[in-house]
């Protein structure tokens, strides 16, 4: 009896090991490559003749149809498992990258960076992978596990700034893009490792609510609908800054190496936020700590927007705001999985993650927009700052505290 105890917690634990180390892959691989292309703002308006609206449009509907697909394919993996929604996201990733190299239009671009690559990066997200990884883990380690998974998308975003803007200096802007193209593609047989693990397997079963009234539930509770409010602005800030802050540091008179290294420098140091930010939320209160990042940030944008533009100035912006990138991705999730439950947390952080995405078109489309009215970038800037202080208010008032259905069920 013994015997089987032990290897079925051993069995248990190799599962659990090979979810997270599955989905944090799939985070790098999904987080990385997307990260990269505010690094090709320049060549490839440069060399097609584009503004940086028609630009900043594409990828301001790529972020659009990630936050719309996101839910979608949630609630695909709540139903059948992540694995066929990560395999089909991964090749539509790959085609709409490859579409982003030979778009010779502002239609073509926004068809293929926009529409397609948005849709293959909804059904990839790190989202899908960290619900996989909530599921597999216990309670008590939970925001640990997403700070871990989260992390592993930072890392991404290290490795693949400068992997890019290498590729773009060696081989140009367009085989660039196929050599991302791909890379996104070893997201299958990543995927292919999640095949009937990380469902919950021996976990209690929480209850036999339907989807309709798990939405309705939702929808009904004030700190959910607050929890969006707050990821609304956490997309201003991370898409304005991923897509247009090459850019502005080019527009300083810096080197284009500059902002890529700033880039990689926010992914790098968002690696120990984010994993900061999941032990945080196993110890103190997950919306205080979101209140702290929001406004943290508000007054680290001030400080640049004040402080001399030098690279010094620029790297220290980078490693501050790293510390604060996505630290916000655990203690969100976490608190989603904490009151509710993660019977459809997939669904239920996918719909948050929908309102994240529609700051993210709101930061990218207006930072292009502005910039080609006014020449600067400083008027989203200062509305990044008002978002921030007005994201740490809302967060005060949630109830973070389990629903009675959901208490000692985790």
């Amino acid at each position: 009896m013994s015997a089987t105890r032990e290897t079925t917690s051993t069995s248990l634990t190799r599962s659990v090991i090979i979810v997270i180390v599955a989905g944090c892959v799939i985070s790098l691989v999904g987080f990385g490559v997307r990260s990269s292309f505010g690094l090709f703002l320049a060549p490839m308006t440069t060399a097609q003749g584009w503004s940086r609206e028609t630009f900043a449009l594409a990828l301001a509907i790529q972020n659009l149809m990630w936050g719309l697909g996101v839910p979608v394919a949630g609630a695909i993996a709540d139903r059948f498992g992540a694995t066929r929604i990560l395999v089909l996201g991964a090749l539509i990733y790959a085609f709409g990258v490859w579409g982003m190299s030979v778009a010779e239009t502002g239609a073509e671009l926004h068809l293929f960076a926009g529409f397609v690559t948005g849709i293959g990066i909804s059904f990839t997200a790190f989202s899908i992978a960290l619900a996989v990884m909530a599921k597999a883990v216990s309670p008590e380690r939970r925001s640990m596990a997403l700070g871990i998974g989260t992390a592993a998308g930072s890392f991404g975003q290290v490795l693949f700034s400068p992997i890019a803007q290498g590729f773009i200096s060696a081989y140009g802007w367009q085989t660039a893009l196929l050599m991302l193209a791909v890379t996104v593609l070893t997201i299958i047989p990543v995927a292919l490792m999640l095949a009937g693990r990380g469902s919950n397997a021996g976990a209690p079963v929480e209850n036999d609510q339907t989807f309709g009234e798990a939405m309705r539930e939702a929808f009904r509770h004030r700190g959910y609908v607050l929890l969006n409010t707050g990821f609304f602005v956490c997309g201003f800030h991370v898409a304005f800054i991923t897509v247009h802050f090459p850019a502005y540091v080019t527009d300083l008179g810096l080197s284009a190496q500059t902002g890529a290294i700033a880039i990689s420098l926010v992914g790098l140091f968002n690696i120990f936020g984010s994993y900061a930010s999941g032990l945080a939320g196993q110890r103190w209160s997950k919306k205080t700590s979101l209140a702290s990042i929001y406004f943290l940030r508000a007054v680290t944008i001030t400080a640049l927007l004040l402080a001399p533009k030098t690279e010094v100035t620029i790297y220290l912006f980078a490693v501050v705001m790293g510390l604060l990138w996505l630290s916000t991705v655990p203690l969100t999730t976490g608190i989603v999985g904490q009151v509710f439950g993660t019977r459809y947390m997939a669904t239920l952080f996918g719909i948050v993650f929908l309102s994240h995405q529609l700051g993210s078109f709101s930061g990218v489309w207006l930072g292009g927009w502005l910039y080609d009215k006014t020449g600067s970038y400083d008027p989203v800037w200062w509305t990044g700052v008002a978002l921030g202080l007005l994201a740490a208010v809302v967060h005060i008032p949630i109830d973070e505290r389990p629903l009675a259905r959901t208490r000692g069920i985790h």
